[in-house]
């Protein structure tokens, strides 16, 4: 079992057979009261989660290997995490990070807007972001920009249209991105294969950087939900 932090670039796998998998995805706040450490020491880094929780973390990976069934496994987890996550409140830090997420996900991406409309500077936003998102406020900006663009994709072919809606200067500015992000221009990325369209593809490319989760992991990862 292992804890994957957030990344500033895209890792592609190919996975040489059918795999099943669990995944969390936590909110920003929940890296230091779960694993121990803040979200950016883990920034593009695959962790082992016994080396993040020691002999407790090898002990609930054979746990899970010995479960009988998914309802079992995620029973399991939840009581794992709840074990290690004993507070009810929301810490000032990763209120205001998620905060932020929110406004940058509402097609806002100026970090020094976001501050002002939060009432605290720029530093303050920066420092408490990366600490709680794992990644500076602009990369976490530029993340969404990017998924803006391939969520457009999957109805146009018009990158022109689609990088002035996403928010680029230009069509050139938006494949600069899509090369230094994901390592492949649009045309080629599109083309990678893969059957859940364009944003399915960009999610599992391990660039998706947003508080959306599915259900199953939303109730595991949530045993103590921090207020809106």
């Amino acid at each position: 079992m292992c804890v994957a932090g957030p990344r500033t670039q895209a890792l592609f796998k190919n996975a040489p057979g059918i795999a099943r998998a669990v995944i969390l995805q936590f909110k920003p706040g929940w890296s230091v009261p779960l694993l121990g450490v803040a979200a950016n020491a883990l920034t593009d880094r695959i962790v082992p989660l016994e080396d993040l929780w020691g002999r407790s973390g090898g002990d609930l990976c054979l746990k899970l290997l010995a479960a009988r069934s998914l309802s079992e496994v995620l029973d399991r987890l939840s009581h794992a995490i709840a074990l290690r996550t004993h507070q009810t409140f929301e810490p000032a830090s990763a209120r205001l990070a998620r905060r932020a997420v929110r406004l940058f996900e509402g097609e806002e991406d100026r970090v020094e807007t976001v501050a002002e409309r939060l009432g605290v500077t720029a530093r303050h936003l920066r420092r408490a972001f990366t600490e709680n998102v794992g990644i500076g406020p602009k990369d976490f900006a530029r993340t969404v920009r990017l998924q803006r663009a391939v969520r457009m994709a999957a109805t146009s072919k018009d990158w022109g249209r689609i990088a002035a809606d996403a928010g680029y200067y230009d069509q050139a500015h938006l494949i600069a991105d899509f090369r230094e992000l994901v390592g492949l221009t649009p045309g080629a990325f599109l083309k990678r294969p893969g059957d859940g369209g364009p944003a399915e593809r960009f999610h599992r490319a391990g660039v998706e950087q947003g508080d959306s989760r599915p259900e199953d992991a939303q109730h595991v990862a949530d045993p103590h939900p921090f207020p809106p």
